[in-house]
């Protein structure tokens, strides 16, 4: 049964980025007890998080609403830990949500996941773009290059319904869209590094509006080969 293994908050400290924002919230740490979960609003004037005692610091770039939660697998993190023989705790990528028997990658945008018996409605809203901070936090030489290349970013959540999760707690997909079948994967490929899927992208409602709206951009931006004409027999 999928679950979630742990539920991580952030431990506030010093941002080694010089990004002008102070204090970085990638130091996620387990906690014992169940974490109230709402949708946090967008923009700075927002909470950040969608967790009630996790922390956001650069609201110009992280949290909101399209990405209140941020989950990432048990599975990955073992896997990773076996390629940087490094011991990798739940929450060392910054996850809110370290899960167990499911395929994040594989996850539809837009598909949804009721956690626990009465808990939150999630949906699945974007893959996580690796920057700075990640790189800096994990301490590996070209780290965001290798997390690319890899294709295995886990997903942002949007908070449908608030509720509460703890360790433990069952994942049940109770939605699926019916209309397209791009994964967080496929996204996040198209996103990074293979732009021939961008136009995928842009009929995917479930999609924050700026992340179409980029993907138009950039689909509209690749020129398109021109086919030479027949060569004529003389």
């Amino acid at each position: 049964m999928p679950h979630v293994i742990s539920v991580n908050l952030a431990r506030p400290r010093p941002n080694p980025t010089k990004s002008g924002v102070e204090t970085t919230g990638i130091d996620k740490r387990p906690v014992d007890q169940p974490v109230a979960v709402r949708a946090p609003g967008s923009g700075p004037e927002g909470l950040g998080s969608g967790l009630v005692g996790d922390g956001v610091y650069d609201r110009h770039n992280h949290g909101g609403d399209d990405q209140a939660v941020y989950a990432y697998s048990r599975e990955n993190l073992d896997m990773w830990a076996l390629e940087l023989g490094r011991e990798l705790g739940n929450g060392s990528f910054g996850e809110n949500l370290t899960t167990s028997g499911l395929d994040l990658e594989a996850a539809l945008i837009g598909e949804r996941w009721r956690v626990g018996a009465a808990g939150p409605l999630l949906e699945v809203s974007l893959p996580r773009i690796p920057c700075a901070t990640f790189a800096l936090w994990l301490d590996e030489r070209r780290w965001v290059r290798r997390f690319t290349e890899r294709a295995l970013p886990g997903t942002y959540l949007r908070v449908i319904e608030p509720g509460e999760i703890g360790s433990g707690d069952a994942i049940t997909i109770v939605f699926r869209p019916a209309h397209h079948d791009l994964t967080i994967g496929e996204c996040f490929r198209a996103l990074t590094t293979e732009a021939d899927l961008l136009p995928r992208l842009l009929d995917v409602e479930e999609l924050p509006e700026y992340t179409r709206e980029s993907a138009r951009k950039r689909t509209a931006a690749t020129p398109v080969p021109v086919a030479l004409p027949e060569p004529v027999a003389e």
